[in-house]
């Protein structure tokens, strides 16, 4: 399917061949599939991804968790406050720069994020099944590329608050 031009005259728009609807269905289906076991850990989806990034790469500093998660940094800042409140993570100054903060993992969020991750990758195993390795790692590579074609686009406007 080719992309749509500039000047091509406006076509009826069809949801089950639109991407962002389709990248975005498969996304609320996968979300909501792993909701229980996020409930049963008592911690959200964004939670999760703060967790799964420092349990890939624990000791980070805000800015680079919010790079790693696409989390604006004061929903993040805000979310790191409750996981740590509730024993998850901690926070100290940085050894390198006393004014920057490093996250790290608690052993509770070592925990957490050691019973989710079975869970996780099982749930990404169902979502993938059929597809062969060489999919799946086109399928990867075409998200990524896909993600950085759309970080060079300018900033979208918040018009939530309008």
């Amino acid at each position: 399917m080719a992309a749509p031009q500039p000047n091509d005259p406006i076509a009826p728009l069809r949801l089950d061949g639109y991407l962002p609807y389709l990248i975005n269905r498969a996304g609320v289906s996968l979300a909501a599939r792993f909701s229980a076991a996020l409930r049963a850990a008592d911690v959200t989806l964004q939670d999760w991804r703060v967790l799964a990034a420092l349990r890939e790469r624990d000791g980070q500093r805000l800015t680079e968790l919010a790079q790693r998660t696409s989390i604006e940094v004061s929903t993040l800042s805000r979310l790191v406050g409750g996981l740590e409140a509730n024993g998850m993570v901690s926070r100290s100054r940085d050894s390198g720069d006393a004014r920057a903060i490093t996250i790290r993992l608690t052993v509770a969020g070592e925990r957490v994020t050691a019973t989710l991750t079975p869970a996780a990758q099982q749930l990404e195993t169902a979502a993938l099944a059929g597809l062969s390795e060489a999919e799946i790692a086109q399928l990867k590579s075409l998200l990524e590329r896909i993600y950085g074609n759309l970080t060079t686009l300018p900033a979208a406007e918040d018009t939530t608050a309008k």
